[in-house]
């Protein structure tokens, strides 16, 4: 009965305290640690001990695999030298460094030890990195490259831990080192490979979304203990299948069952994140009675917990800008010296640090002031560098993803995959479909584009688009439609079967309205397609950036038959401005079919993006 209150508590508190933090945009993982050392403190209330089976087994797996199903292959290829320089050798480096350090401040401790104390506090937290860098908005590249880093890096560290604990009992050669890294990290990346394929060949043949969730939840473990069996990284395996399967996701699984797995796998990384940075504090009262037990005095506890988190915050500002400089020198390609200030500073620790000083034999010379200061570095980098990363991120006037950008791409992709549904419905449809229907699917696919297009040009406050009157009016309506089937349900007129199957095809489409985005919240630069996206023909080559607008003032045709538009785009050919294709009359796409012109460009407020009509293309 006790457990079950603690879990309900933790529950409870973690719901509370990280919604009060999302709403007033506060770091949710400082919180968290925050109000969990107040309620260390709080006598026989949430006395939970962690145990490296708790974390190492019980929350690493799923945690690790929830983050590596939504990360992407082809980014973590594309970063693949970046991540590998700071989750093997920067965690390398950082060992050394503080083991070095350790051994030098900290009294008593041997130098197994202390190498054991550098690799508990190297790797930076998947979470914690993860959670503020997408809080403060940094660019894409940069939170991709840290998801990498701390998807990697947990098993290097422990690979260094068990070397430096075996160290500690009897001496180890560079050989035998050198073996245990191998076999972990290539008996980790073989048991991935093999779980992700068993794994995927069973996910084939299932077609049931509630027995591939079930599947889901298993394939951690999966993963995860095969590898631990054979003394290779169980980290790797689990983070290898997760990569693997969510790649795949879209052969192996339906429509269904992918949305199934990204709502739970959301709400199970949501429950376990916070429960692991409150968990991080309800150490801290165990931690600092096991020092003050030892009665020792505490100048030699504080300074030396100090250093180390001072030691381990320098490490990977010098690693990060020693390798920038050296790749200079070499001439490659590298961050610009903004991006990496801010990686340097983006190393905040959590729960896997402290559940890996928990690994130390009981009789490790120091072990509770060593707990101590991992704890220390967890607090420290949590405190100083998540809440610096925010300021840091605004003073180097790194800029986030923004919004009117991802549109302009969405469109374009959008509208792709819209012409490539058209080109298989004209190569399928015989003369026996009705044309009613081959109208309606026609107009659906164009729908869809022409949305994605509404959120671009003005805000909805100047001229509301027809996909967002659409969706206000629709919502509206389905509003009145569920409280008619409730009075129809509580006059007990219908079979329950029957109201639940309704109510659900409200909720289903309710769901799938679009949710369109208010173009004024965007920044002010001007928008254009960016170069690694722009497509390329000779008509775009060939057409300027801009002419002279004949109707400034709005849609030529518009103007002289009354009739109203959404957006506007302008000839490049002869200055003809018409109306979008979202636009009950679609003037600009008349003129091309009319003149022949080939290129047009948007003339909405803030934008420059160009659109070959004869290729199709975004220019």
């Amino acid at each position: 009965m006790h457990a079950a209150l603690d879990i309900l508590a933790l529950a409870a508190i973690v719901g509370f305290v990280a919604g009060f933090a999302r709403r007033l945009a506060w770091s949710e993982p400082l919180v968290l640690v925050m109000v969990g050392v107040g309620l260390s403190f709080v006598p026989h209330f949430l006395e939970i001990q962690l145990t490296p089976n708790i974390v190492l087994i019980g929350l690493l797996p799923p945690l690790l695999y929830s983050a590596a199903i939504r990360t992407s292959l082809i980014d973590f290829r594309a970063n693949r030298r970046a991540i590998l320089l700071l989750s093997v050798g920067l965690v390398t480096f950082s060992t050394v460094v503080v083991g070095l350090v350790s051994w030098w401040v900290v009294p008593g401790v041997t130098l197994a030890a202390a190498f054991a104390l550098g690799a508990v506090v190297a790797p930076p937290d998947a979470v914690a990195a993860t959670t503020v860098a997408r809080r403060v908005g940094m660019p894409r590249r940069i939170v991709s490259i840290l998801e990498g880093e701390s998807l990697v890096n947990d098993a290097t560290a422990l690979v260094a831990l068990n070397t430096a604990i075996a160290a500690i009992s009897a001496s180890i050669s560079p050989w035998q080192v050198g073996w245990e890294f191998v076999r972990a990290a290539g008996g980790g990346v073989l048991v991935g490979l093999a779980a992700a394929f068993v794994l995927a060949t069973v996910r084939r043949r299932i077609n049931d979304v509630v027995f591939d969730t079930t599947l889901s939840f298993a394939a951690p473990y999966v993963a995860f203990l095969p590898a631990e069996e054979i003394h290779a990284s169980g980290v790797l395996a689990v983070v290898v299948t997760g990569l693997l399967l969510g790649h795949k996701s879209v052969q192996l699984q339906s429509a269904g069952s992918r949305i199934a797995e990204n709502i739970n796998w959301r709400t199970v990384q949501f429950l376990l994140e916070n429960v692991v940075f409150l968990l991080i504090g309800l150490q801290v009262r165990p931690i600092i009675s096991s020092v003050t037990s030892e009665h020792r005095p505490w100048t030699q506890v504080v300074w030396p917990c100090v250093i180390v988190l001072a030691v381990t915050i320098l490490a990977r500002i010098v690693w990060i800008f020693a390798v920038v400089a050296v790749m200079r020198l070499l001439r490659m390609q590298v961050w610009s010296w903004q991006v990496s200030t801010v990686v340097a500073w983006a190393g905040m620790r959590g729960v896997v640090t402290l559940a890996a000083v928990f690994l130390l034999p009981a009789n490790t010379p120091e072990r509770a002031l060593l707990s101590l200061a991992a704890f220390t570095v967890v607090a420290g980098t949590l405190l100083i560098q998540g809440l610096t990363l925010p300021w840091l991120v605004r003073r180097l006037r790194l800029l986030g993803p923004d919004a009117a950008e991802d549109a302009l791409q969405t469109a374009g992709l959008v509208t792709d995959a819209a012409r490539a549904g058209l080109a298989v419905l004209d190569e399928l449809m015989t003369e026996d479909d009705p044309p009613e229907v081959l109208n309606q699917l026609r107009e659906r696919a164009s729908r869809r584009s022409n949305q994605i297009w509404e959120q671009l040009g003005r805000a909805q406050s100047e001229l509301e688009p027809p996909a967002a009157t659409y969706r206000r009016l629709r919502l509206q309506m389905l509003s009145a439609e569920r409280s008619s089937i409730v009075q129809a349900r509580d006059r007990g007129v219908y079979d329950d079967e029957v109201l639940r199957a309704a109510l659900s095809a409200i909720d289903m489409e309710e769901s799938l309205l679009d949710r369109i985005q208010d173009a004024a919240t965007r920044v002010d630069d001007e928008l254009v397609t960016s170069e690694k996206r722009a497509g390329d023909c000779e008509h775009l080559r060939n057409a300027p950036k801009v002419v002279r607008a004949n109707t400034p003032e709005g849609c030529e045709e518009c103007l002289r038959d009354g009739t109203r538009w959404v957006h506007l785009r302008l000839c490049l050919s002869c200055g003809h401005v018409g109306c979008c294709d979202s636009s009950t009359e679609k003037h600009a796409a008349a003129h091309h079919t009319e003149i022949g012109h080939p290129v047009m460009r948007s003339i909405e407020p803030g934008e420059a993006w160009r659109w070959c009509y004869v290729d199709d293309l975004l220019g």
